[in-house]
């Protein structure tokens, strides 16, 4: 090994002509040939622009995961809704239901996103527009669970394989992934069907399983979206014990491993995150207490914010856990919830920082989470930029 690889998290910015088309799609003003020649287009684009800049380990830019409207806020949850039968849409949006679910000891419970404890704390900060801390929201309807769940996209993640191969091919790339809702982050929707959470979270692992053996069987890298392992602390009201958030975090690691059963590791990348709005997270759960059950994942990759301002402090705990023999770190080193760019110097002290806990041998230099939408677009593709010449700059101190 002579340098440091680059990869990102998934969500990159969308172009204007895309958004467009997407929201031409949804009104039924575009045809369905114009649409895929526009989104073969923003592909092919969007893979060249990661090798120019440097990205070792590209993606689509989660283009295939359609999103609803112009507004480019990232489709990273709302893509599977379309992609699973047993739902019934309803008008209802996450983001503004007032239902409040409370827990009890033993008993977790998800509450609705207005009642996370982060809102309820800062609530005229959430509550102030010009904030900025759910800037570019779109208001959308959510599915609830009312008949039994079943994958019905496999046209859709063979486009998204076919879109991200070919493109890859074109422009001389090795290595690729595709990012898909882990069994928990798929699970938090409205159940009506289902009797316990651990058999809304099964199903899902029983779905989402067959996204993933799509994606590996092409030679890709899977990568789970799990900000539910993380972020899902926050929207527990009242805050539940650590003891009793590890159990029902249990669930949902011990249905990631059945759903990836017979991937090899190597091609399973497994993201943790907080969550990706840009507010005080002052209620998030610290790393160490889910890291252990973070690593039982069969995963190769384990992918985490590393440079957040709330979380960059944690590197020191890969000192006290052993990474397992074989596995790999993918830390973000540029974040997604600022819109300052990073020095490339500052990158470079940051992965360094773990190569001298891990090795660098074992360390893959990321983002924090999706940059698409998170940030505007030309800020984002300036911190891929830091990204690739602070790796560079580590490449060279280290080899």
């Amino acid at each position: 090994m002579t340098k440091i690889e680059t990869t990102h998290v998934g969500s990159l910015p969308r172009t204007s002509e895309l958004l467009d088309a997407n929201k031409r799609r949804s009104e039924g003003r575009i045809s369905e040939t114009e649409f895929a020649q526009i989104l073969t287009d923003s592909v092919q684009n969007v893979v060249r622009r990661q090798k120019d800049i440097g990205i070792d380990i590209v993606n689509e830019g989660e283009y295939g995961h359609i999103t609803s409207g112009a507004v480019d806020y990232g489709a990273w949850w709302n893509y599977s809704f379309s992609r699973m039968g047993g739902l019934t849409m309803t008008n209802e949006d996450r983001w503004a239901a007032q239902d409040i679910v409370r827990s009890e000891p033993g008993k977790i419970r998800l509450t609705s996103f207005p009642d996370r404890r982060d809102r309820a704390k800062f609530r005229d900060a959430y509550e102030d527009p010009n904030s900025g801390i759910l800037g570019g929201r779109a208001s959308v309807g959510n599915p609830k669970i009312t008949g039994p769940l079943t994958y019905t996209a496999g046209e859709q993640v063979g486009a998204d394989i076919d879109l991200l191969t070919k493109a890859m091919k074109d422009n001389g790339i090795a290595k690729g992934f595709i990012a898909a809702l882990s069994p928990g982050s798929a699970a938090r929707i409205k159940n009506e069907y289902y009797a316990t959470d651990a058999d809304v979270v099964e199903a899902c692992a029983d779905v989402m399983a067959e996204e993933y053996k799509a994606i590996a069987e092409a030679g890709l890298t899977v990568q789970l979206d799990a900000p539910d392992l993380a972020e899902s602390w926050d929207q527990i009201n009242p805050e539940p014990t650590i003891a009793d958030y590890q159990k029902w975090l249990q669930i949902r690691i011990d249905a990631i491993n059945k759903a990836i059963s017979g991937i090899a590791p190597e091609q399973v990348r497994l993201h943790i995150c907080w969550g990706s709005w840009h507010g005080p997270h002052t209620t998030d759960i610290p790393f160490e207490a889910i890291i252990e059950q973070c690593l039982q994942v069969n995963a190769g990759q384990f992918s985490f914010e590393g440079s957040s301002p709330r979380h960059a402090h944690e590197w020191k705990i890969w000192k006290k856990y052993q990474l397992p023999a074989g596995r790999k770190i993918v830390p973000g080193v540029v974040c997604h919830s600022t819109n300052v760019v990073e020095h490339p110097e500052l990158v470079a002290e940051r992965i360094i920082r773990f190569a001298e806990v891990v090795g660098p041998e074992n360390v893959i230099a990321s983002t924090d989470c999706g940059l698409g939408g998170r940030v505007h677009s030309q800020i984002a593709w300036a911190k891929l930029e830091a990204l690739a010449q602070g790796a560079e700059i580590a490449s060279e101190r280290l080899f």
